[in-house]
C-alpha cells in the first residue's frame, strides 16, 4: 500500500508510516516512563492513513489557510498526534526526547497554543466534535474547500454534547466534515461496552443524517478505501469513519494485557516493546 505525501512530493508506504510512528511513540513513552501507548499504537494506522493519504498541508507552513484540519478531540492521545507530526515533518524528530518535559512543545496533554499542527486544546471529552462544527461551518462560510477531519474515541460517544454536534451537522449540512471514532472498547474503568449501551455505530449515525462507514482501523487497505470514499462522497451531508482497532497493536505482550487504557510499562519492557515492533515488520 502506497501512500502520498501531501503534494506529492514523496512516497512511502502507508505500512512503513505506521511503523515510524508507532515507533516513535515508544520512544516518548520511554523518555517518560508512562503514557498512553495502547491509544498510540493502536491509533497509528489511521493516522498514517490521514497524514499520508487524505490530508492535505504544508509542513513548512502549519498554519497554511487551505490545510485540511485534523482535531484530536482526545488530548490524551496527544503521544500519537506527535509522532504523526514528527513523521510528517511539521515537528522536528530530534524532540521526542523533550516529551512531557517541562518547557517542551509536546506536553503529555495535546494542547494548541504549545504545538504545531495541533489545531485544538482537547481533553475535556465530548467537545471535539462540536469544535469542528464550528471550523467546517466556518470554511464553508469563507468558500474555503478545506475539509476538517476530527478524530474522537468511543467513551465520548456517551457524551450529550457530541450528539449535540452530530445533529448540527447535519443541521448545517457540513460536507466538509470528517469525524473518525477510534473504537478500542478501552475506558479507564474497563471495557466502553460496559460502561455504556453502544452497538451498531454505523446505523446510528447514519439514522441522524450522516454518511458513516464501520471498518477495520487496523487494515491500510481498508482505511484508504474508507478515507476516499468519505472525502468523495456526494450529497450534502457530514461523514463518519467508525474504527475498530485494537490498543497497543503491534507489541504483542501489551495487546494480552486486559487493562490498557494507560499501560503500564516496566523500565525494561520498552527495549522489549521496541524489539517486538521490529520483529512483526520483519515478519
Amino acid at each position: 500500500m502506497e501512500g502520498r505525501w501531501p503534494n506529492g512530493r514523496s512516497n512511502v508506504s502507508l505500512a512503513q508510516r505506521a511503523w515510524n510512528i508507532r515507533r516513535k511513540a515508544l520512544l516518548m513513552g520511554e523518555v517518560q516512563g508512562q503514557g498512553y501507548i495502547g491509544q498510540a499504537l493502536g491509533v497509528a494506522d489511521v493516522l498514517a492513513t490521514s497524514y499520508f493519504h487524505a490530508m492535505d498541508y504544508r509542513p513548512e507552513d502549519p498554519e497554511w489557510e487551505g490545510r485540511d484540519r485534523f482535531y484530536l478531540s482526545i488530548g490524551h492521545y496527544a503521544i500519537a498526534l506527535y509522532a504523526a507530526l514528527m513523521e510528517a515533518g511539521i515537528l522536528p524528530e530530534e524532540e521526542y526526547a523533550t516529551y512531557g518535559m517541562d518547557d517542551s512543545r509536546m506536553p503529555m496533554s495535546g494542547m494548541a497554543s504549545y504545538t504545531p499542527g495541533m489545531e485544538i486544546t482537547g481533553g475535556s471529552l465530548g467537545h471535539g466534535l462540536g469544535i469542528a462544527v464550528g471550523a467546517a461551518l466556518g470554511l464553508k462560510r469563507k468558500s474555503n474547500p478545506a475539509f476538517v477531519y476530527n478524530l474522537m474515541s468511543d467513551g465520548e460517544l456517551g457524551e450529550g454534547s457530541t450528539w449535540e454536534a452530530v445533529m448540527s451537522g447535519v443541521q448545517w449540512q457540513l460536507d466538509n466534515l470528517i469525524c473518525i471514532v477510534d473504537f478500542n472498547n478501552q475506558q479507564a474503568d474497563g471495557p466502553t461496552r460496559d460502561a455504556l449501551a453502544v452497538g451498531a455505530e454505523a446505523p446510528k449515525w447514519e439514522a441522524f443524517g450522516w454518511f458513516a462507514q464501520e471498518v477495520d482501523g487496523n487494515d491500510l487497505g481498508t482505511l484508504v478505501a474508507a478515507f476516499d470514499a468519505a472525502r468523495e462522497h456526494a450529497g450534502p451531508r457530514p461523514r463518519v469513519i467508525i474504527c475498530n482497532t485494537t490498543m497497543c497493536k503491534g507489541v504483542d505482550f501489551l495487546e494480552a494485557r486486559e487493562m490498557n487504557h494507560f499501560v503500564r510499562v516496566e523500565p525494561d519492557e520498552w527495549a522489549k516493546a521496541l524489539a517486538r515492533l521490529e520483529e512483526g515488520r520483519s515478519a
